[in-house]
């Protein structure tokens, strides 16, 4: 157990991502914040921290509780971070989405501005 460790790391090692270099390109995407601001992988996590994360489609907010530079079991993970995060959606929102057909290819204009419509952009 450290007292301050590089957020890439650290977001492996309690397994909010599979793998540390998946976990440092979603911070240099933008996709991790260290309370509230952007930050490179480097950037040191200490207790008390507020670390939020876009991933699957959906925001996770958690407080670093311990830190740990190597991976450690789920129920450990579980234990070193309390979990601020919306709950997720209902599935029947999810399933209520309009999705295309996989394969479909691109939208043609006339789909394109029928979704922008839907979606209210115009």
């Amino acid at each position: 157990m450290a007292d301050a460790v590089r957020i890439d790391s650290w977001i492996w090692a309690v397994r909010l991502y599979k793998t540390r270099s998946l976990a440092a390109q979603a911070i240099k995407a933008g996709h991790v914040k260290l309370n509230g601001a952007s930050v490179k992988p480097s950037a040191q996590v200490v207790p008390g921290d507020m670390v939020s994360a876009w991933i699957e489609h959906r925001e996770r907010k958690v407080e670093v509780v311990t830190t740990f530079s190597k991976r450690v079991g789920a129920a450990i993970a579980a234990t070193s971070y309390i979990d601020h995060s919306p709950p997720p959606p209902p599935k029947e929102v999810l399933m209520s989405l309009p999705r295309r057909d996989r394969g479909a290819g691109r939208p043609t204009k006339k789909e394109r501005r029928e979704i922008d419509r839907l979606l209210g952009r115009f």
